[in-house]
């Protein structure tokens, strides 16, 4: 029951389920093209055999899932038009939009709709609770995460004082986002947090605002972005020299081994990335992983994109939340408010291994509160921390 949609001005309406046929909508208003596609497509793609599995096993109690996925292409307009469009399909309970943009503009129609949606780790909605989730933790209690392991690391290093952190992301909201409590954090913990440095996704050079970072006294940067973005930084790094010279920490959707990794090896050895999934080869080894993609995937397991866990867990959440919903109303009067506080009543759920256990709750849009950190060494992701919670840096900032 699974409609992909390529480009929304191309396809037709949706391919209807049988009347008969109970069920409901999830909609996947997704950027396959474009410069978030790194990390959004094999989350969409694993969310789509996740939701053809539950299907092909009769769904969740007779309930069926049908989704629609509509490429568009990281683009706020397109993802609003193709909400529009779709917002009328029967028994519409979610809808998955990794734009941040594109959630703040449609929120008002999506409250007026009662229907509730996932975007990826935006923590302006962890301070203002409503509909909207997150499939990670906040970027800025990643980014608190992230400075707290950079002063551990540069006390075992044996340095005295404290380390000077650069930081380099895409010039628009999200770029700004982990600064947004982050920064607030840095002076807590009274780490130097040196100007940030901001560029155009797709930026095709970053010799630009690397050099202002190293002419600053970087000894960590931090780089936002999607894969390949963090790999093209550390290919131009390492042209200038500075990837021995400044330890390198990638946000969540860098790093991984068949993107960004395998494109630049070399320029990539030994960077961190910050991870609130599980990733590498003990992600592979997850039976759960492993067992969705031999069952629906194409290819060795081995080029198994990093965010392919993240997608099996969103869709396992609502497979559970569409359980408690039809549990509290019933199929007739299901609908997106039910499920929206079935979301609310999965706190602590087993995450399989994926990541820690789930934090969504009354007052919470966190999907977890624990990261864990991996280095690039000889084209793979290796552990080198086990999970750890994440301070709590979106409470630090007062301007929401």
């Amino acid at each position: 029951m699974t409609a992909i949609l390529a480009a929304l001005p191309l396809v037709g309406c949706a391919p209807s389920a049988p009347s008969e046929e109970k069920y409901v909508t999830y909609l996947s208003l997704s950027d396959l093209t474009g410069p978030g596609a790194g990390l959004v497509l094999p989350v969409v793609e694993a969310m789509g055999f996740a939701f053809d599995d539950l299907n092909s096993r009769g769904g969740v109690d007779g309930i069926k899932v049908k989704v629609i996925t509509v490429d568009t292409r990281y683009d706020t307009a397109r993802t609003i038009s193709a909400y529009k469009r779709y917002r009328s399909e029967h028994k519409v309970i979610f809808a998955f939009i990794p734009l941040l943009a594109a959630v703040k503009t449609l929120a008002p129609l999506m409250e007026a709709d009662k229907v509730s949606s996932m975007t990826p780790a935006d923590g302006e909605f962890q301070a203002h609770i409503g509909r909207v989730f997150l499939a990670a933790l906040p970027y800025q209690d990643g980014f608190a995460a992230s400075l707290d392991w950079m002063l551990k690391d540069w006390k075992a290093k044996g340095k005295s004082g404290v380390p000077a952190v650069g930081y380099m992301s895409w010039d628009n909201v999200y770029g700004r986002e982990p600064l947004h409590g982050g920064k607030e954090y840095a002076e807590k913990i009274g780490v130097k947090l040196l100007n940030p440095e901001y560029f155009p996704p797709g930026a095709a050079d970053h010799t630009v605002w690397l050099s202002r970072i190293n002419e600053a006294g970087a000894d960590y940067c931090y780089l936002g972005g999607v894969d390949p973005t963090q790999s093209l930084i550390l290919r131009d790094a390492l042209k200038l020299g500075l990837n021995k010279k400044i330890q390198f920490v990638s946000e969540y959707w860098g790093l991984d081994e068949n993107v960004g990794v395998k494109l630049h090896p070399e320029a990539t050895e030994g960077a961190v990335v910050c991870s609130p999934f599980i990733r590498g080869d003990e992600a592979r080894n997850l039976p759960v992983v492993a067992e969705m993609w031999k069952k629906y995937a194409k290819g060795p397991i081995s080029e198994m994109k990093a965010m392919f866990p993240a997608g099996i867990l969103a869709s396992g959440y609502t497979e559970q939340a569409l359980k408690i919903a039809l549990g509290d109303v019933g199929y007739d009067k299901l609908n997106g408010e039910a499920v929206y506080q079935a979301y609310q009543k999965l706190t602590g759920l087993d995450a399989k291994g994926v990541t820690g256990p789930c934090a969504y709750s009354p007052t919470s849009r966190k999907s977890t509160e624990f990261v864990r950190f991996y280095r690039v060494q000889s084209g793979k992701t290796v552990p080198i921390t086990d999970w750890g919670k994440a301070p709590d840096a979106v409470s630090l900032y007062r301007n929401w």
